[in-house]
């Protein structure tokens, strides 16, 4: 859907399948995957965008946080960009500690860095055990 409307996007992760976190932990287990995409788009339109695909595949803005959803779309990373608004943060805050996050990106990239040079294999070395990130037989 993304390609449709003018961002390209050039390579998708596997998918992985992970243990739900967060406060909602009695729900199935989600998909995760990450996506290098090229735009033109300025961050908040971009978020738009995302935002109003989630909708078309029927997303809802009344669920309770970290329920489950049919899909979800974050941006975790815009090149260099640092951003914090009222809507967005850029990079995610949460992008260095979060498995789920971690796997699937550095399947794209393994050398992939913040602009502060926070090298994102580091930060997954880092997280010791815990939330169950597994390859899934699918592909997205």
């Amino acid at each position: 859907m993304l390609g449709e409307r003018g961002v390209e996007v050039e390579a998708v992760s596997s998918a992985y399948e992970t243990e739900p976190v967060g406060e909602v932990l009695d729900q199935p287990d989600f998909l995760n995957a990450a996506i290098r995409i090229c735009t033109d788009l300025e961050p908040e339109a971009l978020l738009d965008l995302g935002k109003a695909i989630e909708a078309e595949r029927g997303r809802t803005l009344d669920a309770t946080r970290h329920s489950p959803r049919p899909l979800d779309i974050d941006l975790l990373l815009l090149g260099g960009i640092e951003l914090s608004t009222k809507r967005l943060t850029l990079p995610h805050p949460q992008v260095t500690t979060r498995r789920f996050v971690l796997a699937p990106l550095l399947e794209l990239d393994p050398a992939l860095a913040l602009p502060d040079g926070t090298r994102l294999a580091d930060a997954l070395a880092s997280l010791g055990p815990g939330e169950r990130v597994e390859c899934a037989p699918i592909r997205l």
